[in-house]
């Protein structure tokens, strides 16, 4: 059996965009050739892609870093340069992916075929055709291609079933599972036995049908970390309905109204929204002698303490009760769907949805960094730098215009920058003249 995979980090990184070219035409009967660099290509984007023929996040367990193609440098003859292939990575469908560094939500994958651009691609820099004037019709100037974005990811996988299996290891799950569906977990009579979720299909005779998971035992403390923790929390937030399998063992020393409560104030000190989800309250393991008498006293206890829901008594061993827990799952999953579909807002499969915060433009700090040195920190300005060929005279003068223009040389004077101070802008130095 494949190792489950449920949480992983990797880093990405978009292409650059190709450089901007500086060329002129040099042709014969073509007096007035002027400038003739064409644009660069625009870098590869890297972009996960929702199958739902994925089951886990191994594909990323070995291999951690991904990179995307640049875009091609501008030509002569105002030729522009080939844009790069975007990057495509396959991931389960139910996979959230964040911001390593800040744990900011980037998307959630939940449907098949849904597509979200996690780094974009740098756009190519433009050739001299594009900076000719009246004045200078010659121009030596040419951008370079932007730089992709780098990221860190951290990518978490939640199963996505429409049932979730909730209770105390050894209450039955992975049996009942294992009768209402194929599929095939293990099964023993000791706790976590279930070390990842196992998922199946219920297909009932009128044609109903619902997805089933089987999730790793839970017990208390389990929303601190303690025991399998959160590992099992994390996949109960997709679920449609809770099953909650209390166990009528009379012999296990157990009391089953502590068992449920201790659950439930699990499940809510991990995530208070989880009040909400519906759910229904199984007794297992009625096959057992003299547990009739212990459901009975369970029947009571939730009654006295305020607990007014219905409770299912089953046997998966000799599948009492199973057939109208099953039906009565469909119809409360039935109407949790209706309701999902009045409120839903998420955007269709194949839609691509990107959370990117642009930089605001123009800010930036001075800070001297020892007598008569400066450093300028700004990620627009750092950008402009980036995007500046400073082989040629023109570019270096139109970068110094820009500077001023947004009031770089103003902030440095005032911070008490003299003539000959050295400024450093990322990886650019420059003595300031005022």
């Amino acid at each position: 059996m494949p190792t489950f995979v449920d949480q992983t980090k990797i880093e990405v990184q978009a292409g650059k965009g190709g450089d901007g070219m500086v060329a002129f035409r040099h042709e014969k009967y073509v007096p007035n050739g002027g400038p003739a660099g064409g644009d660069g290509g625009r870098g590869g984007s890297i972009i996960f892609v929702a199958d739902s023929g994925l089951r886990t996040l191994m594909d990323f367990r070995y291999r951690r870093k991904f990179k995307a193609e640049s875009g091609e440098n501008g030509r002569i003859k105002s030729q522009y340069g080939r844009g790069a292939k975007d990057l495509y990575l396959r991931v389960p469908v139910g996979t959230t992916v964040y911001d390593f560094n800040t744990n900011e939500e980037i998307g959630d994958l939940t449907k098949n075929k849904q597509e979200l651009v996690v780094a974009r691609g740098g756009r190519g820099g433009r050739g001299n055709i594009h900076f000719a004037t009246s004045v200078n019709t010659a121009p030596e100037i040419a951008e370079n291609g932007e730089p992709g974005e780098d990221r860190v990811l951290r990518l978490e996988l939640k199963v996505l079933a429409d049932v979730g299996l909730v209770g105390f290891p050894s209450v039955g799950k992975s049996t009942l599972l294992s009768v209402v569906t194929k599929a095939k977990p293990k099964i023993a009579a000791y706790s976590f036995t279930t070390l990842t979720p196992n998922l199946g299909m219920v297909i009932l005779p009128d044609g109903r049908d619902f997805s089933m998971a089987d999730l790793p035992g839970l017990i208390e403390g389990a929303s601190q970390g303690v025991g399998l923790g959160i590992q099992f929390l994390r996949h109960i937030e997709r679920t449609k309905v809770i099953l909650h399998l209390v166990s009528m063992d009379p012999e296990n020393g157990r009391d089953p109204l502590e068992d449920y409560q201790k659950i439930r104030k699990e499940l809510l000190l991990y995530d208070q929204s989880l009040k909400e989800k519906r759910e229904l309250i199984v007794a297992t393991q009625l096959d057992l002698p003299n547990s009739a008498e212990k459901l009975a006293e369970f029947k009571k206890e939730l009654s006295q303490a305020g607990i007014d829901q219905p409770v299912y008594a089953i046997s998966s061993v000799t599948h009492q009760g199973v057939s109208q827990l099953m039906q009565d799952t469909a119809t409360v999953v039935a109407e949790v769907e209706s309701k999902q579909a009045e409120k839903e807002v998420k955007p269709a499969a194949g839609v691509k949805e990107y959370k990117y915060q642009a930089p605001k433009k123009n800010e930036f700090t001075i800070t001297k960094l020892e007598d008569h040195v400066f450093e300028i920190k700004g990620e627009s300005l750092e950008r402009l730098v980036e995007r500046t060929n400073l082989d040629y005279q023109d570019g270096v003068l139109r970068l110094a215009r820009k500077l001023k223009n947004l009031g770089v040389d103003e902030a440095l004077r005032e911070k008490g920058a003299v003539d000959g101070d050295d400024v450093i802008i990322g990886t650019f130095n420059f003595e300031f003249v005022q």
